[in-house]
């Protein structure tokens, strides 16, 4: 196994040590069927992920229990759009920014918050928004998929663009995002990096609500350039130059992981089906699709 990542799979001493354990008492756990394991060929396996979360379940306060509706809310993405409708899962789609969907899974109007909101001082992705936004309350980040976020241009790149500095250039109109959106956060933090000011840039008046509407924007002529994922511009036959990999999460209190919509959209997320559907699209790797990204 590659060094730094850890095994899905866990054995009873190493179920033990991550639970802070004894193996003995996480033997009679097992036997009770109380936490998620599966005894094969006689020895006893415990899925890392599905601990964790039973784990993080386990701390919930049961008085903030709430039933949320089953919407998932947040930041747009056409790989979890598509998985949502073949799934069946029956959860609506509420599209929005990083930071609206995390305010409506902080009110519980929605079950789960799609989210992609950097972290200048980590280098890392959606804990440290998480926390600001519902601050003390145990969540869980599932990883949805690794993204490219780039320039999405058009076809031939006919202005030269690349990198993020060249948005600056004379002339250059920029389809942007609203203030809340994790693609507006991942942009002023590229420019911060690079010496420029939000405001060095031109862009149209009205934000784009979705990664789609930016790569209309540059398909239809209305911007020479807009900052997003490479699966929209594939999507329109657009240019695009690859700037930075993100992590897009979806983000639940722990106890309604184990809700029936969200159930059926990760165990659809398993499947071939969903694999193929990755790799047409482009820009996206599915490899820790599923996995625990963080619990707070």
């Amino acid at each position: 196994m590659p060094a730094g990542l850890q095994p899905e799979i866990l054995t009873l001493k190493e179920a033990a040590n991550l639970l802070r354990l004894s193996e003995r008492a996480l033997y009679d756990l097992a036997r009770g069927r109380r936490l998620p394991a599966a005894q094969l060929g006689g020895k006893w396996l415990f899925p890392r992920a599905a601990l964790l979360l039973w784990l993080a379940r386990q701390a919930e306060a049961p008085g903030l229990r709430v039933a949320p509706s089953p919407i998932l809310a947040g930041s747009h993405d056409p790989l979890l759009d598509w998985a949502v409708r073949q799934s069946g899962c029956g959860l609506a789609l509420r599209a929005g920014g990083s930071l609206d969907g995390l305010a409506a899974l902080a009110d519980r109007s929605a079950l789960a918050a799609a989210v992609h909101v950097p972290d200048p001082d980590t280098g890392g992705f959606n804990e440290a928004a998480v926390q600001s936004e519902l601050p003390g309350e145990p969540l869980v980040g599932i990883v949805w998929a690794w993204r490219e976020q780039g320039l999405i241009l058009p076809p031939g790149n006919p202005r030269g663009l690349a990198g993020v500095q060249d948005l600056a250039m004379s002339g250059i109109m920029v389809a942007g995002r609203q203030r809340r959106a994790g693609s507006h956060l991942l942009l002023i933090h590229l420019l911060t990096e690079a010496g420029l000011r939000l405001d060095a840039l031109r862009f149209l008046p009205a934000p784009a609500a979705s990664e789609d509407e930016v790569a209309a924007a540059v398909a239809e002529g209305r911007a020479d350039a807009g900052f997003g994922i490479r699966a929209e511009a594939a999507l329109r036959g657009l240019d695009f130059v690859p700037l930075v990999r993100e992590r897009f999460d979806l983000v639940a209190r722990p106890r309604d992981w184990f809700e029936p919509p969200l159930q059926a959209l990760l165990a659809f997320a398993r499947n071939d089906a969903f694999q193929a559907r990755a790799k047409r699209l482009g820009g996206y790797d599915v490899a820790a699709t599923g996995s625990v990204g963080f619990l707070t």
